[in-house]
């Protein structure tokens, strides 16, 4: 059983950076999966970016490769999203998820999620 808690989020800038945290309760697996994925008023929740806890593995979104970056401290169990060049569009919720069947780019795929946190670009 997992639990997440995301941190970071606030109000910014449009070109600025933030770094995203997501707080994992316990030992997580070396085959889990955590992922990024956000969530805008009225949208569907998509897929930021996706990290293998065991062998570190990364899976980034093509619309947001270059600008995001998933990383991970396994000894603090914490996942890190490194955003910079922020836009408006990337406005939205942003929420941790784990994957006990491993690295995924769908929503379906996560067993666990954290209650998100909330970033704003403004322009």
């Amino acid at each position: 059983q997992v639990q997440l808690a995301e941190s970071g989020g606030g109000l910014v800038q449009a070109g600025n950076s933030l770094r995203l945290s997501c707080a994992a309760s316990g030992r997580i697996l070396s085959s889990y999966g955590m992922g990024w994925f956000r969530q805008a008023p009225g949208k569907e929740r998509e897929f930021v970016a996706a990290i293998s806890w065991g062998s570190g593995g990364t899976y980034h979104a093509d619309s947001m490769k270059g600008r995001f970056t998933i990383s991970k401290d396994n000894v603090k169990n914490i996942v890190y999203l490194q955003m910079s060049g922020l836009k408006p569009e990337d406005t939205a919720v942003y929420l941790c998820g784990a994957a006990v069947r491993g690295v995924a780019g769908t929503v379906d795929f996560y067993d666990y999620w954290g209650q998100g946190t909330q970033v704003t670009v403004s322009s």
